[in-house]
This record gives structure tokens, sequence and C-alpha cells, in this order.
């Protein structure tokens, strides 16, 4: 069974940071891009930032460049998102996403509560 599990979450202050993870189960990533999502009540999910599958090229939403930087490691199947100078409209909840081998297939894990106070 394919799991993705987020970890990190929490509250923090405005101008904090977070280190977000997702730990991967079941097979491995590391042949496939994986990123971030998020998501306020009301709203549609929205890309927050993917990861090539060897690490090299990184994107990343207008809104979060020069402040959240996306990183993995493969051996350990993980996936990170360092959170730095964190605004309150970052107050989602953030999902973890990988890329299935076929176009028709991806994988999402339960997401985690970020909360920035101001």
């Amino acid at each position: 069974q394919v799991q993705l599990v987020e970890s990190g979450g929490g509250v923090v202050q405005a101008g904090g940071s977070l280190r977000l993870s997702c730990e991967a189960s079941g097979r491995s990533f590391s042949r496939n891009a994986m990123g971030w999502f998020r998501q306020t009540p009301g709203k549609e999910r929205e890309f927050v930032a993917s990861i090539s599958s060897s690490g090299s090229s990184t994107y990343y939403v207008d809104s979060v460049k020069g402040r959240f930087t996306l990183s993995r490691d493969n051996a350990k199947n993980t996936l990170y998102l360092q959170m730095n100078s964190l605004k309150p409209e970052d107050t989602a909840v953030y999902y973890c996403n990988a890329d299935g081998d076929t176009d028709d297939i991806e994988y999402w894990g339960q997401g985690t509560q970020v909360t920035v106070s101001s």
C-alpha cells in the first residue's frame, strides 16, 4: 500500500519558519516528480512547489519564491519543504503529492495544517 505521510505542520507567528516532511512508503518515488499543494476552506487546492525526480529542478508559485525551499532525499524516500518568513496568507492545509508512473496516476498525503498568526 502506497502512503505519503506529512508532518511538521503547526502554529507559528508571522516571520517564523516551519519545515514540512513527506515520507513515502510502499514504493520508491526516486524516479517521480513530487511536490506540495495547499488548500484553505472554500478554495481550490493550489500548487505550491514541485521538484524533479533527481532534485535538480524546482518550481515555485510566485507567492512563495524566495521564502520556501523544496528538497528531497531519495535514499529516505522523503520530501521536504522549508518555509521561512511565513505570512498569515500561508495558512492552509498542505498536501504532499507524487506523480505515478503514468499520467493518470498520482498520490496524495492526508495533509498537515499550517497556521501563521499575525
